[in-house]
Order: structure tokens, then C-alpha cells, then sequence
């Protein structure tokens, strides 16, 4: 159980910080439930729901530790561009990578993404709004989280990951 305070991955929303933790009755019961009252970093809204919901994903936002582990692991991850003209299999596949909420997978999904869109400009064509829209999901997902994880704004994450990659590179080059 997470506590007043405690940011936290709720699904799709991203990081949400728990406002409140309250009892609620079940209508035209007797029978209590708690919630948690959530308010998402970044989007403007609140969010109620059940301590015990099993239907969307919740967990503690990732470490500073672990937030400069997964940046210092980047060079290694292999991105490998997805294909498929059956844009709802395309989606489907984005669709399931995204909701695994891990920090790892969307590494590799926007690496991914962004390895298909270099591949499309290669090849002097357009890349795929339905490649765009997901990337762009993927990379708001993940940057929200290191944000929180590395207390930086959201908007100096990426700047952040290539000065610390670029200075990875020089060193590992002396």
C-alpha cells in the first residue's frame, strides 16, 4: 500500500503523487473500501481509485539509482525497428510494450522508434503517424518517470541522458 506523499506509475497516466488516502461506503451498503486520491504531475487532473485495483497498473516510481543504471545501459540496448503494414497488429505490438510500465521496455520501444524513423528518412520516406503517436507516448511515459526519479523537468531529460552518454563515450575513449 503506497502512502500519502508517495509518487507512484498509475498506468497510462504516468507519475501521480497520492494527495490522500480515504474511506468510501459502498452505496446502499455498510461496506468500506479505500482510495487513493491521485494527482497526475502531468496532466490537469484528479484521479480516484480503489486501493486494491487490480485493473490498473501501480507502482512506486523508479530510484535515482536505478534511473542512472537504465541511462548508463542505453548504449548497450539493441533497437531493432518493428514492421507491420496491419496497423492493428502495429498497435497491438506498441500497445503491449507501452503497457508493461517498465522503464527498460520503453527505452528499447522509442530506440526502436527512432531507429524505424531514421530508417524512413534513409529511404526518403515519411514515417508513420502511427510510429509518431506511439513514440511520443513511449518517450512522455519515460521522461515523466526520470524526471520525478533524477528531480530534473521533464523538458531536460533528453538534454540530460546525451551529455551523460556523451561524456561516457569520452571517457571510455581515453
Amino acid at each position: 500500500m503506497f502512502a500519502v506523499g508517495d509518487q507512484i506509475i498509475y498506468g497510462g497516466m504516468g507519475v501521480c503523487v497520492v494527495e490522500a488516502i480515504e474511506q468510501r461506503r459502498q452505496p446502499h451498503s455498510r461496506e468500506e473500501y479505500s482510495v487513493y486520491c491521485l494527482r497526475p504531475l502531468y496532466q490537469k487532473c484528479s484521479v480516484t481509485t480503489p486501493t486494491d485495483n487490480d485493473k490498473v497498473f501501480m507502482r512506486p516510481v523508479i530510484t535515482r539509482e536505478e534511473a542512472m543504471e537504465l541511462i548508463d545501459a542505453i548504449p548497450t540496448v539493441r533497437a531493432e525497428p518493428y514492421h507491420n503494414k496491419v496497423l492493428r497488429q502495429l498497435s497491438d505490438y506498441y500497445e503491449s510494450r507501452i503497457k508493461r510500465y517498465d522503464c527498460s521496455e520503453l527505452v528499447e520501444l522509442t530506440m526502436s522508434l527512432y531507429a524505424k524513423r531514421r530508417e524512413a528518412e534513409e529511404q526518403k520516406k515519411k514515417f508513420g503517424a502511427l510510429d509518431e503517436r506511439y513514440m511520443k507516448r513511449a518517450e512522455e511515459l519515460l521522461f515523466g518517470e526520470l524526471a520525478v526519479a533524477l528531480e530534473l523537468p521533464k523538458e531536460e531529460v533528453q538534454a540530460f541522458i546525451a551529455r551523460r552518454l556523451s561524456g561516457a563515450a569520452a571517457e571510455a575513449a581515453l
